[in-house]
């Protein structure tokens, strides 16, 4: 995804956005090189963010989770739409108020994943297991984890669309541009029938619709308490 800008071809990266991208990245080479990052070991055991019920689960997770990733592509396209649409928002916003949304954005995402988790595994956790089955519920509730800057990525969007909703945005592989309202609103109604329908993928839905709506919120508030502060 790109977006049309006119005069200068060339994006000026921030100093929080810079400063971001250098911590997931270092993060990530962390989890390569002491533990893998692909399957559940002590990094992630630690802190990717799990179910509260889990016996590897801490508060600390909440945040740390949003600076790890599952890969080398999860990390390229969640720093590219930092760097991207991030710097913008750094400008517009000022640092200050654009490092409150990124972290605000991924601890929503964080409390919206929660809360799937508490859904998803409800019929389970009113149970009163065997101590085997109880083992063989916390091995599952380890493999459940959540990792990732797409949250706080997703709630950087929700705040450009609602500040610049008619900027066009190039959707690969399409052709045609979109505006910024549309593209994220289509966006978030495939989260959403993501998540409602569990389409059996590893992308978690509810996190990303939660970053969204956060962004979407702080943004308004800001615009409608301080107007000077966007326009």
């Amino acid at each position: 995804m790109s977006y049309n800008r006119y005069g200068n071809s060339f994006q000026r990266t921030t100093p929080i956005v810079l400063n971001l991208i250098i911590i997931n990245v270092i993060v990530f080479f962390a989890q390569t090189l002491i533990g893998g990052s692909l399957s559940p070991n002590s990094i992630t055991d630690q802190f990717a963010l799990h179910h509260y019920k889990s016996d590897v689960f801490k508060p600390v997770q909440i945040v740390t989770h949003m600076f790890m990733h599952g890969g080398w592509t999860h990390l390229f396209f969640n720093m590219f739409g930092l760097w991207m649409f991030g710097s913008l928002m750094e400008q517009t916003l000022g640092p200050k108020r654009f490092l409150v949304l990124y972290l605000a954005c991924g601890l929503a995402a964080a409390f919206a994943q929660m809360a799937n988790y508490a859904i998803q595994f409800r019929e389970i956790d009113s149970l009163l297991l065997s101590p085997d089955s109880q083992a063989e519920y916390q091995f599952m509730l380890r493999q459940a984890y959540t990792v990732g800057a797409s949250g706080a990525i997703m709630g950087i969007l929700g705040a450009f669309a609602y500040l610049f909703p008619n900027t066009e945005l190039i959707i690969f592989p399409l052709p045609i541009p979109v505006k910024a309202k549309y593209a994220v609103a289509v966006m978030a109604a495939i989260d959403l029938f993501g998540g409602v329908y569990s389409t059996g993928s590893n992308i978690a839905h509810f996190a990303h619709l939660g970053g969204l709506a956060m962004g979407f919120l702080l943004v308004l508030i800001w615009n409608k308490t301080n107007k000077k502060t966007f326009y």
